[in-house]
C-alpha cells in the first residue's frame, strides 16, 4: 500500500534532514554514546578545529572497555588502560560531557548504561564508536555503531552522513524450547543467513516469541544482529517497552510521558508495508546452539 511504511523507514524519515548525492542522507543523531577507546581521536578533532560540543547534554560517557572489573577504586595496573581512562576523564571535565564515573553507582557496560538511566529512549537515533550499538534497536531506537570519526563529527554538528538500508524481516514463528534463549535464536539466524546475511539491510524482529520477550532478552537479540552483517536491529516498541522505559532517570516525566509514550507506540510496522527480503525461522525446529569455530555461522544445535 502506497505510503505504508516499515518501523525503519519511520525512524529514518522521521530524522532525515535533507537528500544528499549517492542515495546518501544527512540525518539527525539525538544520542551519542561515548566510551574511552573510540573517542581520543573526537575530542582531539575537536580541538584541532577550536569547535565545542553542539549539544553537550545528548552525550553520555563511560569507561568500560578498559576497565577492571573488581577493585575500580584502585589505579589500573596496566599503563595503556589507565591512560585511556584518564584521557577521557579530562575529556568529559573538559568538553562538559555527562560521566558515569569509575566509582559511581551508574558506571557499567556501554550499552546497559544508555537503557539503565533511561538516556536510551524509543524513537531516538543512537551512536556509539561500538559495532554492538545495535543492542539498543531493542527500543525501537535507530541504533548504529560508528568510527571515531565520525563521533567527532556527530560532537561538532549533531548530524551524520548515513545511506539509506535496505530492510529486511525476520519473523520468529513457533513456540521455543525451555532451554533455547535469545542468543540461541540470533545464533540459528546467523548460522542459516551467514555472518554477512544481513550486510546492507536494517533487520526488524517480530512474532509472538518478541512480543514475550522481557527486554533483556530483546537487548541480547539485537545486540548478536552485528554478527550476522547488520548495522540495524529492531524491535518495534511495545507496553514491555514502556514499562521497562518508565520512570528512569532521563525519561520523559509526567504529561511529556504521554505525548512520548503515545507516539513510540505509533512506530509500529503498517500492517501493508513491504520488506526488501523477510527470513522466516520457526523455534519449534530450534534447539540450543553451540558455536565450534572462529566465526559466529559456525554453530550447530
Amino acid at each position: 500500500m502506497a505510503g505504508a511504511k516499515t518501523l525503519y523507514e519511520k525512524l529514518w524519515d522521521s530524522h532525515r534532514v535533507c537528500d544528499l548525492a549517492d542515495d546518501e542522507a544527512l540525518i539527525y543523531i539525538d544520542r551519542h554514546l561515548v566510551h574511552e577507546v573510540s573517542s581520543p581521536q573526537a575530542f582531539a578533532a575537536l580541538r584541532a578545529s577550536e569547535r565545542q560540543l553542539r549539544r553537550p547534554l545528548t552525550h553520555y560517557a563511560v569507561a568500560d572497555h578498559a576497565v577492571p572489573t573488581r577493585n575500580r577504586t584502585d589505579a589500573i595496573e596496566d599503563p595503556l588502560a589507565r591512560a585511556q581512562v584518564a584521557e577521557l576523564e579530562d575529556n568529559v571535565a573538559d568538553f562538559h560531557v555527562p560521566y558515569a564515573a569509575l566509582q559511581g553507582a551508574d558506571q557499567g557496560i556501554v550499552h546497559v548504561i544508555g537503557p539503565e538511566s533511561g538516556f536510551t529512549l524509543p524513537g531516538t537515533t543512537i551512536v556509539c564508536g561500538d559495532s554492538h550499538t545495535t543492542t539498543h534497536g531493542a527500543f525501537g531506537a535507530l541504533a548504529f555503531g560508528i568510527g571515531a570519526s565520525e563521533c567527532g563529527t556527530v560532537m561538532a554538528t549533531q548530524c551524520l552522513r548515513q545511506k539509506k538500508a535496505l530492510t529486511m524481516l525476520v519473523q520468529l514463528s513457533g513456540i521455543a524450547s525451555r532451554h533455547v534463549t535469545a542468543k540461541d535464536i540470533a545464533l540459528a539466524l546467523i548460522a542459516r543467513i551467514g555472518t554477512n546475511g544481513a550486510a546492507g539491510y536494517a533487520v526488524e524482529y517480530a512474532g509472538p516469541v518478541v512480543s514475550a520477550m522481557s527486554m533483556a532478552e530483546r537487548m541480547t537479540l539485537c545486540n548478536l544482529t552485528i554478527e550476522a552483517g547488520s548495522r540495524v536491529g529492531l524491535i518495534a516498541p511495545d507496553e514491555t517497552t514502556l514499562a521497562f522505559v518508565k520512570g528512569r532517570r532521563l525519561a520523559p516525566q509526567g504529561p511529556s510521558w504521554d505525548r512520548a509514550a503515545s507516539y513510540w507506540l505509533s512506530l509500529l510496522t503498517d500492517a501493508s508495508a513491504e520488506y526488501d527480503s523477510i527470513v522466516e525461522l520457526d523455534l519449534d525446529r530450534i534447539e540450543p546452539q553451540v558455536t565450534w569455530g572462529t566465526s559466529p555461522d559456525q554453530t550447530v544445535s
